[in-house]
C-alpha cells in the first residue's frame, strides 16, 4: 500500500500505530525508521517527513502516552489507592508508551508536547498524594506522626511503588503466586502507601 491513499493526518497515525507495535514486540530501539515505513505500508519516507527522525518519532509517542496516562489518571480521580492502581493498568495496557516515557535519552524530554503532557500527569499525581492517606500515621519518635509533612517526599515514595511493582510485573520478575492480574496484585501493595 503507497502512502497515497491516506490523508495527512492518517498517514501520521499509521505511522504512530506502527511504532507502537513494533515496540511492543522489539523494544525502543529494535527497528529502523525504514523497517517502520514497510512495516507501516506506507512509503519509506513518510515517516521522516511527519516527524524527521526516530528520535522524533519517539518524542511523538512519548508525548501521546503521557497524554493517555494523565487521561487515565484523572480518570482514576483523587484517591491514592485508585491512582496507584490506574498507573499500574497503564503500564500493562500501554506498555510500549510506558517504555518509551520512562527513557527519557530516547527522547527530546524538553518537548513542549512532551513537557504539558507530562506536567499534566504529575499534577494529578501530586494532588492524589495531597488527598490520600491519613493525615497521621504511627509514630517513629519524632513527634510528627511518622510523616514529614513533606508532600514532595510522599509522592516521590508513592510514584516509587507504584512504578516499582508496574516495571517489575512488566519484567516478569515478581512471585508467579501473585496470579496473573496485575491490578489486583498491586492492590494491596499500594494500600501501604497509605502506611507512609
Amino acid at each position: 500500500m503507497s502512502g497515497d491513499g491516506y490523508h495527512h493526518g492518517d498517514l501520521r497515525r499509521t505511522v504512530m500505530a506502527a511504532a507502537v507495535a513494533a515496540i511492543a514486540e522489539s523494544g525502543p530501539a529494535g527497528w529502523s525508521l525504514r523497517e517502520l515505513a514497510r512495516r507501516a505500508g506506507v512509503s519509506h519516507a513518510a515517516p521522516a517527513h511527519h516527524f524527521g527522525d526516530k528520535t522524533g518519532l519517539l518524542t511523538a509517542v512519548a508525548a501521546e502516552g503521557y497524554g493517555l496516562f494523565a487521561d487515565a489518571l484523572e480518570a482514576a480521580g483523587d484517591d491514592l489507592h485508585a491512582v496507584g492502581l490506574a498507573y499500574v493498568r497503564f503500564a500493562v495496557e500501554h506498555r510500549a508508551h510506558f517504555e518509551v516515557m520512562f527513557s527519557p535519552g530516547l527522547y527530546r524530554a524538553g518537548d513542549p508536547a512532551v513537557a504539558a503532557a507530562r506536567d499534566r500527569a504529575g499534577r494529578v499525581l501530586a494532588a492524589s498524594v495531597r488527598a490520600g492517606g491519613p493525615d497521621a500515621a504511627p509514630g517513629d519518635g519524632d513527634g510528627d506522626g511518622g510523616r514529614d509533612g513533606d508532600d514532595r517526599t510522599r509522592g516521590i515514595a508513592a510514584w516509587s511503588i507504584v512504578h516499582g511493582f508496574a516495571h517489575l510485573w512488566l519484567s516478569g520478575a515478581l512471585p508467579p503466586e501473585l496470579g496473573d492480574d496485575p491490578v489486583a496484585a498491586a492492590a494491596p501493595v499500594i494500600a501501604h502507601l497509605f502506611r507512609l
